[in-house]
């Protein structure tokens, strides 16, 4: 692992500029690796570029869409679809000049797979980027963990839970407004987990009965939290692929997600509800109408979609059986280019 200095971000100071390229370039070049992966646009595929070719494959991660996340809602609401779409579309060009460089680009979410693949980003491969499944099963449920989750929520309460980054984007404010209708007519908790530059905003506007615990950096406590949970609620729908959800499904939670984005591709709908994005109003009837289910059978439909989540080692077998090819391809190419010469 190495570390390399940068200024903290303005809105986030837990996230950090990679501005030194410089220093990147010295450390790649003193390792002479065979791959060179961004995980993050802009900076860090600018920082693998200014390493030149000293690597035979480049790839990208494609984790945050910027533009689909704040420029085109924007944009939306201010001038309407079709303007947004017509406006957004030179940046989308600017998405597909950033990723062309690289030999492959990887999209956990088919959704946004499809949105570079029509930006005319080259080479797109879908690999959802799984959960672990040593910390996040069904088999982790833990009545003690589920009782202190609940506190002092009356019997018969039923116990929800959130996970992700509290930032602007992940829209919480929207789980927040549909519990607060929820629990005028349910007995229910809800309990968010993580961390961000938003959380005491949302703390502040949060009604009774939601708690925050903090971003767990135990991922097995983390797992024992959700399976013994009775359903996750989700308000982003910008996601590229929704971690947090997936894991709450490995878990065998039955979920609430926007329809919009990549938080529902992991979602079976025999054991979970879609509303439409960013009305809170259709959030809390899809979460009353998954509480008004029969138990049993939304459990037992719940714990068959566990079984289907894709893992972190499918994941990585799909990365590195790519890696594998890509570098059989360039060594054929160099091969070539040899004899030709």
């Amino acid at each position: 692992m190495v570390r390399v200095a940068g200024p903290a971000h303005p809105y986030d100071p837990s996230y950090h500029w990679l501005a030194r390229f410089d220093k990147i370039r010295a450390r790649v070049r003193e390792r002479g690796p065979e791959i060179l992966e961004a995980h993050s646009p802009y900076l860090a595929m600018a920082a693998v570029l200014a390493c030149g070719r000293v690597a035979p494959v480049r790839t990208a991660f494609w984790h945050s869409d910027h533009v689909g996340t704040y420029v085109e809602p924007a944009l939306t609401h201010a001038l309407g679809p079709a303007v947004g779409r017509r406006l957004s579309r030179p940046l989308w060009r600017g998405v597909r000049a950033l990723l062309s460089p690289f030999d492959v680009t990887f999209v956990g979410g088919k959704v946004q797979a499809d949105r570079l693949r029509a930006a005319g980003v080259p080479d797109v491969v879908h690999v959802p980027f799984g959960v672990d499944g040593r910390s996040f099963h069904p088999r982790a449920a833990d009545a003690s963990r589920r009782r202190e989750l609940l506190g002092d929520a009356p019997p018969g309460a039923a116990l929800l839970v959130g996970v992700g980054r509290f930032a602007i984007e992940k829209r919480w404010d929207i789980v927040l407004d549909a519990f607060d209708r929820v629990r005028a007519r349910h007995e229910v908790v809800l309990v968010l987990f993580g961390d961000g530059p938003e959380r005491a905003r949302l703390e502040r506007r949060a009604p009774p009965g939601v708690r925050f615990a903090g971003f767990d950096t135990d991922r097995a406590r983390l797992g024992r939290s959700l399976a013994s949970a009775d359903l996750l609620v989700h308000g982003c729908p910008y996601e590229t692929y929704g971690l947090g959800v997936a894991e709450g499904i490995a878990c065998g939670l039955p979920v609430v997600v926007p329809d919009a984005g990549g938080a529902g591709e992991s979602m079976d709908p025999a054991s979970g509800e879609v509303y439409a994005s960013l009305d809170a109003a259709a959030c809390a009837a899809a979460i009353e109408r998954v509480l008004a289910r029969d138990r049993d059978e939304l459990r037992a439909r719940a714990l068959d979609a566990a079984g289907r989540v894709p893992t972190i080692d499918r994941h990585f077998a799909t990365v590195l059986a790519t890696y594998d090819t890509l570098l059989e391809e360039k060594s054929r190419s160099d091969a070539r280019s040899r004899l030709h010469s």
